[in-house]
């Protein structure tokens, strides 16, 4: 994956060039078609996305809870946690994803990933949660 594309993304904007280069070297990025799903409720966390282009819906027992669109992250709450997942999350148009595993994210410095500690403890603050978690 391209660095530069990699620190488009908000909770990586902040990475220096190293460690963009280091996690980008790591990173996938792939597409998605409209209707394909991301993340099964029930399914443990594996791995971190983060939404490039196009938008998806976060189903939990069959009610649309949430909406995402670019810039968005999904899984991180599980994937941090080690829990399964409580909701699905199905493209509703053409997408552009960054995929990350749980083996990715142990290279991850310090710094990186207490932002996205950050990220969920503010998320369960604000009462929203990863969508997806």
């Amino acid at each position: 994956m391209d660095p530069n594309r990699l620190i488009e993304i908000p909770i990586f904007s902040h990475l220096s060039d190293e460690e963009a280069k280091r996690l980008a070297a790591f990173a996938t990025e792939t597409s998605v078609a409209d209707g394909q799903i991301l993340m099964k409720q029930g399914d443990y966390s594996t791995e971190l996305i983060a939404i490039q282009e196009g938008t998806a819906d976060v189903i939990q027992n069959g009610d649309k809870i949430a909406s995402l669109g670019q810039g968005d992250l999904i899984g991180e709450m599980g994937l941090i946690e080690r829990e399964p997942r409580n909701a699905d999350v199905i493209a509703t148009s053409p997408m552009r994803v960054m995929k990350l595993t749980h083996w990715e994210i142990r290279r991850m410095s310090d710094e990186t990933l207490d932002r996205i500690k950050e990220i969920v403890a503010k998320r369960r603050q604000d009462g929203v949660g990863d969508p997806a978690h």
